[in-house]
């Protein structure tokens, strides 16, 4: 058997599955595209996650975009965090050209226009339906984590949520936090103290700091009401096809403590929402994360070790979770572990150490009679990948480079007119975009500051009012005292016996 025959035997048996799966195009061999060996993705093992990695200008957001449409089309509702702004195409049809058509004929695989049902989501003033979360709902482990807090700092925080949830007071947004901080340590410090102990404050100076931190990066944006509530991702057209969701972040690529913020928030409120789903014949949800290194370089060891764990955890409830960065070490080797299905774009390389990072990115896949994985990685062509995925049994399929299919949609962005032509038929636009903003705690708080500080007004007048009738007394004594007390000579002057005298005197006087 030639090496050719046997390298397509070596494929469709690896390839070859019993349930539904997505085909993402046909075998190379040395150069040559192989219609008769399809590289086929199994449905069913799509929520143990994966990674698509490759250098800038490789085909990654393409390859994002034919995954996306593919999920949609087996009615797979999608999530897409778009960072670089050029995903919201999907909505529209693509333009058949002719290098798409040379492209699908070689494959062998029929190539159509078509568009997506997709619905815009903002986490800041992009257009979209906002995507909110309250204080609450994060919690004070999930929000110590993403702040980064010290263990004395996370008890504080602790200890302030456990203070507004006995008195029933909503913690909604980044002021209510604030206020609460600021009330405990100041005016309603003997109240707080003398149920939940002393705090110090350098602890609550601390916190604050870093909450004005994560504001100054849009968080007062995302904190807040209506919360969205993931089970509106899940929604499908009449048609049957799954929404693709599009979270506009086009706004917030420097601002990556809100990025991970929402990403860590959203992943732990699907975890905790969704019921368990076990094994299906395919996923409930995906997510794509593109510049996933965003997130990683700026996680914390705890917030690394939560997102680790809730990984590990999601895909029992039917969700998946893809990665895509330039480089597969920019994801920590906890979570690279995790992933099922790599889609390896072409790296390049111009110094040493990218020589090194290829030959580490090689290891991550599995070893191939027909490849030399860290040379193959250098020579691979724009829209050509190596993928290993999971068999249906959970087993690695063999490594294949692969000549990628063309999306069906448009491999570009809306125009302006075409984004509010969406946002205007959006029924989720018309949840939650409408501004709310509740009594919580800072209203609660500035209340009871008000009345404390009128009391003290109140309590002051009455000490001066107090003040000046015991001073108004003591002059009215002054006084009486003064009048009733005689010198002598008045004393002996007002006697009967020297009136009687004195008038004896007068009589006399008048008679002569």
């Amino acid at each position: 058997m030639s090496k050719r025959a046997a390298f397509i035997e070596h494929i469709n048996q690896g390839y070859h599955f019993k349930g539904h799966f997505i085909t993402l195009g046909a075998a190379l061999l040395d150069g040559e595209v192989l219609a008769e060996a399809p590289v086929k993705i199994p449905l069913k093992t799509l929520n143990r996650h994966g990674l698509i990695a490759g250098a800038t200008g490789t085909g990654k957001t393409v390859t994002l975009q034919v995954l996306a449409e593919n999920l949609s089309e087996h009615g797979v509702p999608v999530l897409l965090m778009d960072i670089k702004g050029d995903l919201s195409g999907i909505a529209q049809p693509g333009e058949e050209k002719p290098f798409i058509t040379e492209r699908h004929q070689k494959m062998g695989i029929p190539y159509h226009t078509q568009k997506f049902p997709v619905e815009l989501l903002s986490l800041s003033e992009e257009k979209g339906s906002r995507m909110r979360a309250t204080v609450s709902e994060f919690g004070p482990v999930l929000l110590s984590r993403i702040l980064d807090l010290s263990d004395v700092q996370s008890g504080v925080m602790a200890v302030i949520f456990k203070y507004c949830d006995d008195r029933h007071i909503p913690l909604l947004d980044l002021k209510d936090l604030k206020k609460t901080l600021q009330y405990c340590t100041d005016v309603g410090k003997s109240e707080f103290e003398k149920e939940y102990g002393k705090i110090s404050t350098a602890s609550t100076g601390a916190i604050l700091r870093k909450i004005v931190e994560l504001e100054h990066q849009g968080g007062d944006l995302f904190f807040g009401e209506r919360s969205f509530e993931p089970e509106d991702l899940l929604r499908k057209d009449h048609q049957g096809n799954g929404y693709i969701n599009i979270i506009r972040l086009t706004d917030i690529q420097d601002r990556p403590k809100l990025f991970s913020t929402f990403m860590l928030c959203l992943l732990a409120e699907i975890y905790a929402t969704f019921p368990e789903e076990g094994d299906t014949e395919k996923p409930k949800l995906v997510i794509f994360i593109e510049e996933a290194h965003l997130i990683f370089n700026e996680a914390s060891k705890t917030l690394l070790n939560q997102i680790e764990t809730i990984v590990k955890l999601i895909r029992s409830k039917g969700v998946g979770i893809f990665f895509i960065t330039q480089n597969p070490t920019d994801i920590p080797s906890a979570v690279l572990s995790q992933l099922g299905l790599k889609v390896q774009h072409a790296l390049r390389a111009f110094t040493a150490k990218d020589r090194k990072a290829i030959k580490l990115s090689a290891e991550n896949y599995p070893l191939s009679d027909y490849y030399q994985t860290d040379q193959i990685l250098t020579s691979l062509g724009t829209g050509e990948a190596l993928i290993s995925a999971l068999n249906e049994k959970g087993i690695p399929t063999p490594l294949v480079a692969t000549m990628l299919r063309a999306p069906k949609s448009r491999m570009d962005i809306l125009n302006d007119n075409e984004i509010n032509d969406l946002v205007t038929a959006s029924s989720l636009v018309k949840k939650y975009n409408e501004q709310i903003d509740r009594e919580s705690a800072y209203e609660i708080l500035n209340q009871k500051i008000a009345r404390a500080e009128e009391e003290e007004a109140l309590e002051k007048s009455r000490q001066e009012r107090e003040k000046l009738e015991r001073s108004s007394r003591k002059t009215t004594t002054r006084r009486t005292s003064s009048s009733s007390r005689q010198n002598p000579f008045t004393k002996v002057l007002s006697s009967p016996t020297v009136i009687r005298s004195v008038l004896g005197i007068l009589g006399k006087l008048i008679k002569k």
